[in-house]
């Protein structure tokens, strides 16, 4: 159960920017809790609006995990997501809330915790940042040792994800580690 791979690397559109935010639309953080208008649809969030963004900054939050879950699982409501009309539907939004999981909690176990969450979903391809201040490289553990206990972070972001990866800017101290989900069917 698991959203690996539904389409073909080169059958997503044109790839974003650094962000995964491209430069037009109004994809800017909202004083409404973080939740921000798709770019280019001001005001709409149905599915099938073209690409949408939220964002959420966790600056004086406590519980970071549970509220990137949350999050998460609204931005799935508002974008069509949940509630699942199928197991394979449910089964996406399950990969796309456990991903975010793990990247908020690798913040917080080894980058100083997570300054910002970005959701960005078009027609085909959910991408998740985790933005912090760690100069740490995510890296699944190798060899993987499903019985050890902790470890598997990364390792399940590799498995369930489209692909990932971490963007640093020069002379900004942090990194965003992201993460791309294929939309369900």
């Amino acid at each position: 159960m698991s959203t690996t791979r539904p389409y073909s690397p080169g059958d997503r559109g044109p790839e974003p920017g650094a962000s995964g935010v491209s430069g037009g639309g109004a994809a800017q953080d909202a004083a409404d809790g973080g939740v921000a208008a798709p770019a280019g649809v001001p005001g709409s969030s149905g599915a099938a609006a073209g690409r949408q963004v939220r964002r959420l900054s966790f600056e004086g939050q406590s519980g970071v995990v549970p509220l990137a879950r949350d999050f998460t699982r609204q931005a799935l409501h508002a974008w069509g997501w949940l509630p699942a009309a199928t197991a394979d539907q449910r089964a996406a939004a399950e990969d796309v809330l456990l991903v975010v999981s793990e990247l908020v909690t690798n913040a917080c176990l080894h980058a100083e915790g997570p300054d910002r969450l970005t959701l960005t979903c078009d027609n085909k391809v959910i991408r998740l940042e985790v933005t912090d201040r760690g100069t740490g490289q995510p890296a699944p553990r190798t060899p993987h040792r499903a019985g050890r206990p902790g470890g598997h972070g990364m390792f399940i972001v590799q498995r369930l994800c489209l692909d990932w990866g971490v963007v640093r800017t020069p002379g900004v101290a942090g990194k965003t580690v992201w993460a791309e989900l294929g939309a369900p069917a």
